[in-house]
């Protein structure tokens, strides 16, 4: 790493922010790859992450105290990676997802709006504070989850609804070609 001693400090600032960047969305999508347990990605990217880590971060402790001013160039890098990290995660949104609906009384139309976009897995009543209601439950794959809410939005404006990462799903009641598009990304 003798090569590094003689990098400007400037431009050393500038590599350690963008390399902090380069680091910490690794480190968000290996987490994700965790998460979703796909544990040769995870690894192979955990591998990455840490290696960049420890080069940028040899070289801060080697020079921060005759170059301070470092040291907010690997924050940055930092804050700025979580916030790319997270860019990068909402555009490649790998996975299923369960989106699960309250609505009071256009069941039938938020069925209808889903179309190819997702999957109505099933509808059951019952009821609320504010009187009855009915509870739908949709399976979709993560890119296209902001088309279904923006779909089932339109048909319901009221409606109420949560979305989380199914970790496990029975292929059964997914479409063949929702494994073909998955395996595309």
């Amino acid at each position: 790493m003798d090569f590094l001693q003689s990098v400007p400090p400037l431009l050393l600032g500038i590599a350690i922010f963008f390399l902090r960047i380069v680091d910490v969305s690794v480190g968000t999508m290996k987490t994700i790859s965790v998460v979703q347990g796909r544990t040769w990605s995870a690894v192979l990217l955990g591998f990455f992450e840490v290696l960049i880590w420890v080069v940028v971060v040899a070289q801060v402790v080697v020079r921060i105290e005759t170059e301070p001013w470092l040291a907010p160039f690997y924050a940055g890098g930092y804050a700025s990676g979580v916030g790319v990290g997270m860019l990068i995660e909402r555009r490649l949104s790998q996975g299923r997802y369960l989106i699960r609906l309250i609505t009071h009384s256009r069941a039938a139309e938020i069925s209808a709006s889903i179309g190819s976009r997702g999957r109505v897995l099933g509808s059951f009543p019952g009821a609320t504070v504010e009187g009855t209601a009915t509870l739908i439950f949709i399976s979709a794959l993560g890119r296209r989850v902001p088309e279904v809410i923006e779909a089932v939005r339109r048909a319901d404006p009221d409606v109420f609804y949560t979305v989380e990462m199914a970790l496990r799903w029975s292929e059964n009641v997914h479409p063949p070609e929702w494994s073909r598009e998955e395996k595309r990304k």
